[in-house]
């Protein structure tokens, strides 16, 4: 038997919506393969190629390759979904594919794109045609590649979740995409809510079977095409529900699913939103007692613990406003300082939120003090703090932690111009994440460029002209190594790196039990 040969490709659809409007039936551009490439000559394919060493994940793969072999970019293209990769064999041409579907949004010219103009083919394809994606199938008569139709449902989840169903979690991905104020927790509980409330009623239950795959199907999706730099949480989120609908299905529920079914199913899924609250109290305990653990240290001079702290985090605000409510002696008064987090200023809505419970609490503020500072004034912010709070939109298995841009020089400059600072992670164990680090999120410059639009800076027209000839990175998050952090504290108190490691490989078996098998 020959040995076949181990191949992992990106491949990415082009998508085209009417008018720009997502809500609508789009086209998809299907590529035909010239007679000079090695397989599938003169079938119809996606733009693909294989995966370099050099690559530094498929997806860069896919941007290269369209460039190549389009011409288009980023500033003509946007990432509209991934899928989940696949494996099949394909004795023909002697290759085992690894598929790694994309699917990619053709900006019309309101956006900045150039459209279907902008498309240039390379000596890959003899030309390329618009279809309707219900259009495509694996048969012969179509003239794709194989399984074409397997690539393109697993980034057009129409086809398997149908219209209704497939358009409400459209909706749900897009809400994710564009929350750019809420947490990783809060988002997570949108998940939630999107899962059980939008999506999963609009799914056909006459085929059990058919039915448990397409709900894991969109949790899948919710998890990955969501915000994926704040995936841990809702990953966390949707093996509980995951685990709660499976649980049913096992104990209570025979053949298939009716209506009333799925509506008892759904009222228990509500309750996942209780844990999550139950989690934030105890959290707010913990770090209550770590406060009152610090100011009764031999040394302490007995006033308020001084924190510093960035960015918006319900974890973070929830701890701070619980004590700051709290009567004594579980109230520890603390110096706050809080760096505003820009471009969107989410560490002075922050600020803004706890300045409301301190007014309403006159304890708190006779003894309890707030500032704000700029970001570039995180070294100032820290000079004699006790404590670096943290929150953490992902904390990977080996104790890495991603947060908001601005987390890893605030940990600098804390550690070197107060020594004995302790940065304290604190985060919910949902946050861990067992697997490879998403990619970089990168976001729309005009978050950066609006302050910079007043005339007292360089006033808009400059701003125009600026954008014309320099490059404006607005990526949101970054990574702060373990070795920076002291502390991880949780619903569970503080966690060892150890047993951060246990977690993440419990969520990895629970993530393989549920969605290996799409």
């Amino acid at each position: 038997m020959t040995q076949l040969r181990e191949c992992a490709v990106a491949v990415s659809f082009i998508f085209q919506f009417p008018d720009g409007d997502e809500e609508r039936t789009p086209r998809v551009a299907l590529f035909r393969r010239s007679g000079q490439v090695n397989t599938y000559q003169h079938k119809f394919a996606p733009i693909s190629g294989g995966v370099e060493v050099t690559d530094e994940n498929p997806l860069a793969t896919a941007w290269r390759e369209l460039r190549e072999e389009t011409t288009l970019t980023s500033a003509s293209l946007r990432l509209f979904r991934q899928g989940k990769p696949y494996s099949f064999a394909d004795p023909s041409v002697g290759r085992r594919w690894t598929i790694n579907p994309f699917g990619f949004v053709l900006k019309p010219a309101a956006e900045g794109g150039s459209g279907e103009e902008g498309i240039t083919i390379d000596w890959e394809h003899e030309g390329y045609e618009w279809f309707n994606p219900d259009e495509v199938t694996d048969d012969e008569s179509f003239q794709g590649v194989p399984r074409l139709k397997e690539s393109l449902r697993r980034v057009w989840f129409d086809i398997d979740l149908g219209k209704e169903a497939g358009r409400a979690l459209a909706a749900s991905i897009r809400s994710l995409q564009n929350d750019h104020e809420s947490g990783a927790g809060l988002l997570a509980i949108a998940a939630y809510y999107h899962l059980y409330e939008d999506v999963i009623p609009k799914l056909d239950t006459s085929d059990r079977d058919k039915w448990w795959r397409n709900v894991r199907i969109a949790a899948w999706h919710l998890y990955k095409n969501g915000r994926e730099s704040m995936s841990a949480a809702i990953l966390n989120g949707m093996l509980s529900i995951l685990d709660t609908i499976d649980q049913k299905l096992q104990s209570s529920i025979e053949g298939t699913p009716t209506k009333e079914d799925v509506d008892q199913l759904c009222d228990n899924i509500s309750g996942i939103r209780l844990q999550r609250d139950m989690a934030g109290a105890k959290i707010a305990r913990a770090f209550s007692e770590y406060l009152e653990n610090i100011r009764s240290q031999p040394g302490s001079d007995g006033g308020p613990v001084k924190v510093v702290t960035l960015s918006a985090s319900s974890t973070i605000s929830n701890a701070i406003c619980r004590g700051l409510t709290s009567p004594p002696p579980f109230y520890v008064p603390i110096d706050l300082r809080v760096l505003e987090s820009r471009p969107l200023f989410e560490g002075v809505k922050t600020a803004r939120q706890i300045s409301s419970v301190m007014q309403g609490k006159p304890h708190a503020k006779a003894t309890s003090k707030l500032s704000v500072y700029t970001d570039a004034s995180a070294a100032l912010a820290a000079k004699g703090a006790q404590i670096l709070l943290l929150g953490a939109d992902l904390i990977d298995k080996s104790g890495n932690v991603c947060n908001k841009i601005g987390s890893l020089p605030a940990t600098l400059a804390a550690k070197h111009v107060s020594p004995d600072i302790k940065v304290i992670v604190l985060a919910e164990k949902s946050k861990i994440y067992p697997f490879e680090p998403p990619p970089c999120e990168e976001n729309k410059e005009d978050e950066v460029v609006a302050a910079w639009k007043k005339d007292a800076v360089i006033g808009s027209t400059a701003v125009w002209e600026l954008r014309g000839n320099a490059s404006i990175p607005n990526v949101y998050f970054e990574w702060v190594p373990a070795g920076l952090v002291d502390v991880y504290l949780t619903e569970d108190g503080a966690l060892s790196r150890e047993q951060l490691l246990e977690l993440a490989k419990r969520v990895e078996e629970k993530a393989s039990r549920y969605f290996d098998t799409l």
